[in-house]
C-alpha cells in the first residue's frame, strides 16, 4: 500500500477518508447552524415573568430627570400595575444583596452595574425588591419569583444536534456501503450468470481502483476460460471427425470376416466406439447454449416424449394439464426429458411423466418403478461418466453415464433445480423445477 494512498480519491482508502472528512465538516456545520438559531447564551424569553418590563421601567426612571420622574412613574404604574413600582422613602432599611437569589441575579443582569438591587420582603412567589437608581434615588417593585427554567432535553439544541449527526452519518454510511458493496454484488451475479458462449455481459469496470482491477482480472479470466473451452471442443470435434473415417473403414472390413461370432463382436465394438464419440461430443456441446429462449407449451413437449416411447412398446404415461406455457429452450428441454425417460424405461417396467404448475414455477417429475439409487450414490450419479451402482448396473453397450449429467446441466442452465428422490416402495423420481419466466439477462 502506498504511504499516501489515503489521499487518492480513486481508491477505497481515499474514498473512506473523504467520507470521514465530509462527515466531520457536516456535523460541525450542523452544530454551528443550531447554535446560531437557538443561541443558548441568551435568556429564553418564554421564561420571562415581567423581568424585562421591570428592567425597562427602571431604566426609564433612571435616565429621566428628577422633576419628570413622578409623571413617568404614574404612567408606568398605569401601564404595568402588576409591577407595583413606588418611590421608597429615604432612610428605608436595606437588606444585603442576595447573590444566590435567581430573580435578583437575573434582574441585575438586565439592569447593569449602575443599579443596586436588594431584597425587601418575600411572600410566597411575590418578591418585593428595592432598586437604587444611578443618582441615588430608591424605588421598590414587586417581582414574581420563579425557579431557574431548564429547557427539556428533547426540545433543546443538543438533542437536535445529536439527531442530525446520527442521521447524516447513517445516510453517508449507507451511501458508502452501497457504493463499495455494489461492485461485489455485481461480481457474484456475474459468476452466477457465467456463460461460456459469451452471452452474458462482461463485468462493469467502474468504482474504486481496486474494484476496477478485480473486474478487469475477472473479465480476462472469463475470456481465457471461454477460449480454453472453445479450443477443447474444437479439438475433440476434430478428433471425432478424424476417427469416424477409420471406424467406417473398419466396419467395411469387418463385413469380410467369415466367422460370424468375431464379425458380430467387432461390429458391436465399433458401434460402441461411435456411440461413445457422439455422447461425449453431445455433452461438450451442451456447454455452449446456443439455442434462444422461446415461449413453449411444456405440456405438449412432455406428451410428445410420452407418445414416442409408447409407440415403441414402453409403458409411459403423462399426468398433468393439457397446456402449460413457459419460457425455455425447446430442443434442450426435449433432450433433457428424453434422457430421463430413457433411463427410466431401462430400469423400470412403468414410467410416469408428471407436470405440476404454479404461477412462478413448473415442476417436471419422471418416475419409474425400478430399483432406485441409494442415498450415498445420488450426488455421484450426477457427475459425468458415472454409471449406476449394482442395483442399476448397465452393460457396456447401454450408455456412458452422461444422461443425468446432461439433464442436470440443462435444468441449471434454465435457472432451475434438479434433484433425485426416492419413490415408495421402490423406484426413482427425478424432479426438475423450472421458472416460468426467465430473467432478461439469460442468454
Amino acid at each position: 500500500m502506498k504511504p499516501l494512498g489515503f489521499l487518492n480519491l480513486k481508491g477505497i482508502s481515499g474514498q473512506i477518508t473523504a467520507l470521514v472528512v465530509v462527515s466531520i465538516i457536516a456535523i460541525h456545520l450542523i452544530i454551528t447552524a443550531i447554535f446560531l438559531i437557538h443561541r443558548p447564551d441568551q435568556a429564553d424569553p418564554s421564561t420571562d415573568r415581567g423581568h424585562s418590563q421591570l428592567a425597562a421601567s427602571v431604566q426609564l426612571l433612571g435616565a429621566a430627570a428628577t422633576e419628570q420622574r413622578p409623571r413617568l412613574l404614574a404612567d408606568i404604574t398605569r401601564a404595568f400595575p402588576q409591577l407595583d413600582i413606588e418611590n421608597l422613602a429615604a432612610g428605608a432599611p436595606e437588606a444585603a444583596d442576595d447573590a444566590s437569589n435567581f430573580d435578583l441575579r437575573m434582574l441585575h443582569h438586565r439592569l447593569g452595574r449602575n443599579y443596586r438591587i436588594f431584597s425587601l420582603a418575600q411572600d410566597g412567589d411575590t418578591h418585593r425588591v428595592g432598586i437604587v437608581l444611578p443618582d441615588g434615588a430608591t424605588i421598590s417593585a414587586r417581582l414574581v419569583a420563579e425557579e431557574p427554567h431548564q429547557r427539556p432535553l428533547w426540545g433543546g439544541p443538543w438533542i437536535t444536534t445529536l439527531l442530525s449527526a446520527v442521521i447524516i452519518l447513517t445516510l453517508l454510511g449507507l451511501w458508502a456501503a452501497r457504493a463499495l458493496t455494489a461492485p461485489l454484488s455485481a461480481f457474484a451475479k456475474a459468476a452466477e450468470d457465467f456463460s461460456l458462449n459469451g452471452a452474458a455481459a462482461p463485468l462493469p469496470e467502474r468504482g474504486p481502483e481496486e474494484i476496477r482491477s478485480v473486474a478487469k482480472a475477472l473479465n480476462r479470466m472469463r475470456r481465457r476460460i471461454t477460449a480454453l473451452i472453445d479450443d477443447r471442443t474444437k479439438m475433440l470435434a476434430a478428433i471425432s471427425h478424424d476417427l469416424r473415417t477409420p471406424i467406417t473403414r473398419m466396419r467395411l472390413r469387418s463385413e469380410f470376416i467369415e466367422d460370424d461370432g468375431h464379425r458380430s463382436r467387432m461390429l458391436h465394438d465399433l458401434d460402441q466406439m461411435r456411440s461413445m464419440l457422439e455422447s461425449v461430443l453431445s455433452f461438450l456441446r451442451n456447454d455452449h447454449k446456443l439455442e434462444s429462449m422461446t415461449l413453449v407449451d411444456i405440456a405438449s413437449t412432455l406428451q410428445l416424449v410420452t407418445d414416442q416411447y409408447a409407440d415403441i412398446g414402453h409403458k409411459v404415461v403423462y399426468e398433468g394439464p393439457e397446456h402449460a406455457m413457459a419460457t425455455v429452450r425447446p430442443d434442450d428441454l426435449h433432450r433433457c426429458v428424453t434422457n430421463l425417460v430413457e433411463n427410466a424405461v431401462k430400469f423400470g417396467a412403468e414410467t410416469s411423466i408428471r407436470l405440476i404448475t404454479s404461477p412462478d414455477m413448473m415442476t417436471i417429475e419422471v418416475e419409474d418403478d425400478g430399483p432406485g439409487i441409494s442415498d450415498a450414490r445420488k450426488e455421484t450419479m450426477l457427475e459425468p461418466f458415472v454409471r449406476g451402482d449394482d442395483a442399476r448396473n448397465m452393460d457396456e453397450a447401454s450408455g456412458f453415464g452422461l444422461g443425468l449429467s446432461i439433464a442436470r446441466a440443462i435444468a441449471l442452465a434454465h435457472g432451475g433445480e434438479f434433484s433425485l428422490n426416492d419413490r415408495r416402495p421402490h423406484g426413482l423420481i427425478v424432479r426438475i423445477q423450472l421458472p416460468v419466466r426467465q430473467r432478461q439477462a439469460a442468454a
